[in-house]
């Protein structure tokens, strides 16, 4: 089980927001994809609908309750506040399988963008959990969640090269870019990710994909929760293709991922 909660102001260091909010840059949106041609405004429209209404709550201080595909709703407090969606900001900004990099859209769904890099035989390496077709991507990022490669590929934080957002004043803010190393010093992309939208409300992320395994094999064992961990120490120490496990109720399961020959001869 996960459990995450939203962030809470730091008593002692007061003044964190504004440090944080002086490392962002004023970002202007693109206005061409990835073949050169003008893109719809579609996305831009929605955009500015949002920042209107984060600025209009924000001199009203009124709480907003952010949203894309509602399929997180049961992670950490119960959300209150105007309703605000992000679920029109949608799209591919940009995406060139050889660079391993895509840029995309808040709301786009998470489905979607998964389908355009099947396609070109990519996929996202932290293996995200939908938890229905509704979900977005920008919910997906802010809730910061992984799937079951998480300890052998890494967290979604580790994939996130830039990302684009509006604060709470309603200003549009970017960190980050796409680019495979950040040299500015404060990873903002990565604190933003999990954050559940307390240091923004993501429009944009720019992440790095990884080539889909040729082959793949998931082995189910039958056992207890101290077997399983005895038996993954065992599988870890020796130079095996495991690329994600599970445990839930007495079964462990473990994939294998590579070349159909070396997952055969695991």
């Amino acid at each position: 089980m996960v459990c995450l909660i939203p962030a809470k102001p730091c008593r002692r260091f007061p003044d964190a927001r504004n440090s944080i909010r002086c490392m962002f840059m004023k970002a202007s949106w693109p206005t061409r994809n990835c073949h050169g041609f003008k893109m719809m405004n579609d996305s831009d429209s929605a955009v500015a609908i949002v920042q209107e209404q984060v600025q209009r709550a924000a001199r009203e201080r009124e709480p907003l309750c952010v949203t894309g595909g509602g399929t997180k709703r049961f992670l950490g407090r119960k959300p209150r506040g105007t309703p605000c969606s992000v679920r029109g900001i949608e799209g591919i900004v940009h995406y060139e399988p050889t660079e391993l990099v895509v840029s995309v859209r808040a709301g786009t769904a998470l489905k979607d963008l998964q389908d355009a890099l099947s396609a070109s035989g990519q996929m996202l390496p932290f293996e995200p959990p939908a938890f229905g077709e509704e979900a977005t991507i920008g919910g997906t990022i802010a809730s910061g969640l992984s799937g079951p490669s998480r300890p052998y590929r890494g967290a979604a934080r580790d994939f996130v090269l830039g990302v684009r957002c509006l604060n709470g004043k309603g200003e549009v803010l970017r960190f980050g870019g796409e680019v495979m190393k950040n040299v500015a010093g404060y990873d903002i992309a990565r604190l933003i990710t999990g954050s559940m939208g307390t240091l923004g409300i993501l429009t944009e992320v720019s992440l790095k994909v990884l080539p889909s395994p040729a082959y793949s094999e998931t082995r189910t064992y039958e056992m207890r929760l101290d077997e399983a961990f005895g038996l993954m120490t065992s599988l870890l120490s020796r130079p095996l293709p495991v690329s994600a496990s599970a445990f839930d109720d007495g079964r462990l399961r473990v994939r294998l991922s590579g070349s159909e020959a070396a997952v055969k001869a695991a």
